[in-house]
């Protein structure tokens, strides 16, 4: 270990070969993972630090300086190009020597740790005993548990398959134990979804089993996606990619299971009595309470205050984008969310939109756009418009700004050739349009506004007007041969 690393004070995460783990999960295994593992892309070792937010004290120094820990994609294109890292920074995971992903959860020591050590450890985790068992359902996250009297049978084996192609969101264990066995699957084999027990409520089962007749790896994953959350899951920053992505109802408040449990129930039973009642009627939304602290962005994406009151406060996010914010307070027996939910249903509600003021001046050579006027500039079926969508603390951004300005210069007199930015951190951005890293560039050609193109190009200026004359669909004027133009025009009419 010294002879890669040198860890000062309390080192509580490793960084090797691309790999975060655990010092204390560091066991036998250890040896074998540093040398087949392999490289991590990213931008510096200050940078990687940074963006893992650590709250406890860390200090890591690289002893040997040809460890490929850590690639700097301005100096190493090749790598960065043939391994298709376009944003910064990337973290990917090599297995045996090959990729095997990218890493997409949050930035967070914990979430990389956690996410790390499914990667290092085994697929499903062998419980020999009663307590084994009993230890690895009552962790904090849901549990999937198979019972196999025959470990050498194909429905052994297909559990296997499912939890090594799903380890990265869920956790699997299997066992023999025959007092296990005879409690939970009495034909010898089986599947069963243990959620946590803090969890636990009256509205839903705690455990539920596979009820297919024959067991698959295909039919374990539908198993596990309809179940694992139950009716109302507590959503965090380790599952958000799990939950999210639907039409999502989020109750809002200051959950925290591990100092306070029965206050965080309190509102989520709360949330579940009234989810319940829509769910068997029939209707489709999916529901999830979640820390006010934690996803304190979100409910500035909603315009809610995440600081005032003890009650939650309720948005929904639906699959398209869309967004709908309960004005009512939270009322305690529920009635409040009942009548928000029946409106959303009903289609009475009007949809939120995050919207800076529209400019009282928009005549300069990059028009500004902002989420109430953006059908009125972007997709104005007319005009060809080349989009920045910026943030105002991104480097890149303000590097490009010059040049950005520069291009609107040039196509001032194009009068059907718009260039335009868009601060997306203070703006909904609408759909088909999918910002992930800043900035991001997209050209919607005239007649053609659901199907914009994501600019992939270079950043100068040239590059723009290549681009433009390649993709407009009329021959782009530019001011300098404008102004060449009439220069010529007029020797003409001066001889």
């Amino acid at each position: 270990l010294k002879n890669h690393l040198f860890l000062q004070e309390t080192c509580v995460v490793l960084l090797i070969k691309g790999l975060l783990l655990s010092l204390w999960e560091v066991d036998m295994a250890f040896s074998s993972l540093l040398f087949a593992s392999a490289v991590a892309e990213t931008f510096t070792v200050d940078k990687m630090l940074r963006i893992l937010n650590m709250s406890i004290p860390v200090k890591l120094l690289i002893n040997n300086k040809n460890l490929p820990l850590l690639v700097d994609c301005t100096a190493n294109s090749n790598t960065c190009n043939k391994y298709g890292v376009s944003g910064y920074p990337t973290l990917k995971i090599f297995r045996d020597g090959e990729e095997s992903g990218t890493y997409d959860g949050p930035r967070t020591a914990d979430g990389i740790v956690s996410h790390l050590k499914k990667q290092a450890g085994p697929a499903s985790v062998a419980l020999g005993s009663l307590a084994d068992f009993e230890k690895f359902i009552g962790d904090k996250d849901a549990s999937v548990v198979g019972f196999f009297r025959d470990a050498s049978g194909d429905a052994h084996s297909e559990f296997m398959k499912a939890a090594n192609n799903l380890r990265d969101n869920y956790r699997f264990a299997h066992t023999s134990e025959e007092q296990l066995v005879q409690k939970y699957e009495e034909d010898g084999e089986g599947v069963v979804l243990f959620r946590p027990s803090r969890l636990a409520n009256k509205f839903e089962e705690s455990t539920v089993k596979y009820t297919e007749d024959k067991i698959t790896s295909a039919k374990i994953k539908k198993f596990i996606q309809e179940n694992i959350f139950g009716i109302c899951p507590h959503m965090t920053e380790d599952n958000k990619d799990l939950i999210q992505g639907k039409d999502l109802l989020v109750a809002y408040y200051d959950v925290d299971y591990e100092k306070n449990a029965k206050g965080s129930n309190y509102w989520r039973n709360r949330v579940m009595m009234i989810a319940k009642k829509f769910l068997d009627a029939g209707h489709k939304l999916s529901f999830a309470v979640a820390s006010r602290k934690t996803f304190g962005h979100e409910l500035s994406e909603f315009g809610l205050d995440n600081s005032v009151g003890e009650a939650p406060v309720v948005a929904i996010r639906t699959a398209k984008g869309d967004k709908y914010v309960m004005q009512e307070e939270f009322s305690r027996d529920g009635k409040a969310l009942e009548r928000f939910l029946q409106d959303y249903f009903d289609g009475n509600l009007k949809k939120y939109l995050k919207s800076e003021p529209v400019p009282e001046n928009n005549d300069g050579p990059v028009k500004v756009v902002v989420a109430e006027n953006f059908d009125e500039i972007v997709n104005a079926e007319d005009k060809d418009v080349l989009i920045e969508f910026y943030a105002p603390w991104c480097g890149h951004c303000k590097n490009l700004e010059p040049k950005y300005k520069e291009l609107g210069e040039k196509l001032s007199k194009d009068p059907n050739i718009v260039i335009a930015k868009m601060d997306a951190t203070a703006n909904d951005v609408p759909s088909p349009y999918e910002v992930r890293g800043f900035p991001t560039i997209y050209f919607a050609p005239a007649g053609k506004k659901q199907s914009p193109k994501k600019y992939e190009g270079g950043r100068e200026v040239s590059d723009f007007i290549s681009y433009l004359k390649r993709e407009a669909t009329s021959t782009p004027v530019l001011q300098e041969e404008d102004k060449a133009k009439k220069s010529k025009k007029k020797a003409k009419e001066d001889l």
